[in-house]
């Protein structure tokens, strides 16, 4: 057969189907157009219920991809190639297996991370504490999640570890209550010490306005002080909260505890030495000396 007359026959097989390649480009055209129109949706819609950018714009992607998937599948079966459809399906399986079992801990993660950006115990500016790390939550990426610890220090954490670990959200209350350790001199007036924490607490965090109960307790005789704990409940979201109410605290508290003569020992040890230990000591010494 010559060129002149493969030509012209790969032309006839055009006309002949040229109703059925019509159809397959406007499924395809459309299926694109459609792809776009649902982009923009569903990125409005699973914009109002996810608050990470990044998962709304994978949903809103996966979606257009199906979207044109389904047009060129149609279109090949407008054209007649359904064995090479059913090629490409399989083909895809396949591998879609093999990447799977590849990427398994990376889809883990960013499996995860899609159910943390919808779940509603955890979000963005929370402050949580999870797998011995305390921080806010600044960012929920597909793959991990960060939060800034009160040092500002940057803490990346894989999504799946947070999935399958316990993790404390101190932002889902607004009250956190406050354990405060001190010590007194064993000739303190311990009433009165109480008395004085007591106004003290509530000068800067009145309980009864927080509608919670002040404690105190002495808790021991410890070597140099006797020992007491009070804990208050304060209006607050985060560890840095509860760090700035408990130093308040001490400051104020040291301050009264001044004025009205009441001391905060000093850690005290005694140590007894005998003739031997004695002799020994001035034996190092006057060898130092001499040299």
């Amino acid at each position: 057969m010559t060129i002149t007359e493969k030509l012209g026959s790969w032309w006839a097989v055009f006309i002949e189907n040229l109703p059925n390649i019509t159809v397959a480009l406007v499924v395809l055209l459309t299926s694109i157009f459609l792809s776009r129109l649902l982009y923009k949706v569903t990125l409005k819609v699973v914009s109002k219920r996810v608050k990470q950018n990044s998962v709304s714009k994978l949903i809103a992607r996966v979606t257009s991809l199906l979207t044109v998937l389904t047009g060129l599948m149609l279109a090949l079966g407008a054209l007649n190639l359904g064995k090479s459809v059913t090629g490409l399906l399989t083909g895809a399986g396949i591998s879609g297996i093999i990447i799977g079992l590849a990427l398994q801990g990376t889809l883990s993660n960013t499996i995860a991370g899609i159910v943390l950006s919808f779940r509603k115990n955890i979000r963005i500016g929370n402050w949580i504490e999870t797998n011995s790390y305390s921080g806010e939550v600044v960012d929920i990426a597909l793959n991990y999640l960060v939060l800034r610890e009160a040092d500002n220090n940057m803490v990346i954490l894989p999504n799946k570890t947070v999935m399958e670990n316990p993790f404390k959200n101190y932002s889902l209350t607004s009250k956190m209550r406050v354990v405060l350790d001190c010590g007194v001199s064993y000739n303190s007036d311990l009433e009165k010490v109480q008395e004085i924490t007591g106004n003290v607490i509530n000068k800067y965090y009145n309980q009864d306005e927080i509608n919670e109960k002040l404690e105190f307790y002495y808790t021991e005789f410890g070597n140099s002080s006797i020992d007491f704990i009070a804990r208050f409940w304060i209006y607050g979201k985060s560890g840095v909260d509860k760090l700035k109410a408990k130093s308040k605290i001490i400051m104020e508290l040291k301050k009264e505890f001044d004025r009205e003569g009441i001391t905060i020992p000093f850690p005290m040890r005694t140590l007894h030495l005998d003739d031997h230990s004695l002799s020994s000591s001035k034996a190092i010494s006057d060898l130092v000396n001499s040299n």
